[in-house]
């Protein structure tokens, strides 16, 4: 029987995981917002259908025929799990031990004054973003366990990957140094998303949640900064937090301050990072920004 991955959200990560099973010749389905990204899904080979907050998938019997595993990446909302405020019921009756992986956040754990947290510690999200997702993930531990679905949750931290890193940021001139003393941030690279999220769907764990962050928690102005380095470009000045004019967006970012243990990944899935800091995940990417000047794809 061909294995078949039905995606809730064709997104940065959720696409990567898609694409490779593909390659191992899984079917592939999934939802995206927009016509004109349901028709390059369609050219890729992935069979699209329109999913929004407000718009439940219209033919949802054709979307989970012969699905095997579902893989969920829409953010909640006011109305909760949209997937499951729209199509509970449709999954429900998916066949006991489907595998279902949900895409969190390490937002779940929210501010422990610099300190690490694993798995095992209490949920206490710090803002309205990281309560939505602990109740996100309960709704979807909850349906796993009364309906015999296999479900997984991975707690993400900050994800970069090509087009969408620091190196890009100091380029577009978007660049700040934002200094905030003690904090930190976990990160993790869309590759190793990915190389976890497959080691999972070989090994499931059911009801198992996992942190997916790379080994070095670090200032974001440190990231700033060796970026700026690599491209031999002047860092921007220093702002304290305390007085920088931040969207409200920007400055709930730095609300929690953690370090995330990620060795459960490591010791049940046998993931080997392929990026384990932001030094090595920005090597290829810096290089290729080169390729791209290089070959005169991109002008500046």
């Amino acid at each position: 029987m061909t294995n078949k991955l039905f995606c809730f959200g064709l997104g940065f990560s959720a696409r990567l995981v898609a694409n490779q099973l593909q390659g191992e010749g899984w079917k592939i389905a999934g939802t995206t917002r927009n016509a004109d990204k349901a028709k390059q899904l369609e050219a890729d080979g992935i069979e699209p259908f329109i999913f929004g907050d407000d718009q439940p998938v219209a033919d949802i019997k054709t979307a989970l025929r012969g699905v095997t595993h579902v893989l969920v990446s829409a953010p909640p909302g006011g109305q909760g799990d949209p997937v499951i405020h729209h199509h509970g019921n449709d999954l429900a009756a998916l066949p006991e031990g489907t595998w279902i992986g949900y895409l969190s956040t390490t937002g779940v754990y929210g501010d422990r004054d610099g300190a690490e947290v694993s798995e095992e510690d209490e949920l206490l999200p710090s803002g309205k973003r990281g309560r939505r997702r602990v109740t996100a993930e309960k709704a979807w531990f909850d349906l796993g366990r009364r309906h015999g679905l296999c479900v997984q949750s991975f707690r993400l931290a900050g994800i970069y990957g090509p087009g969408r890193n620091a190196l890009e940021t100091v380029r577009a001139g978007r660049a700040r140094r934002i200094i905030k003393p003690g904090q930190v941030f976990s990160r993790i690279h869309v590759e190793d998303i990915a190389q976890t999220v497959l080691a999972s769907i070989k090994r499931p764990d059911c009801g198992a949640a996992y942190n997916v962050c790379d080994d070095d928690a670090a200032p974001p102005q440190d990231v700033i900064v060796y970026a700026c380095g690599m491209l031999g470009i002047d860092p921007p000045a220093e702002e304290d937090f305390a007085t920088a004019r931040l969207s409200p967006m920007a400055a709930s970012f730095y609300e929690d301050n953690k370090r995330v243990s990620n060795a459960r990944i490591k010791e049940e899935l046998g993931v080997k990072l392929r990026y384990p800091d932001y030094r090595a995940g920005l090597t290829p990417l810096y290089d290729e920004i080169l390729a791209r000047l290089e070959s005169h794809e991109e002008i500046d």
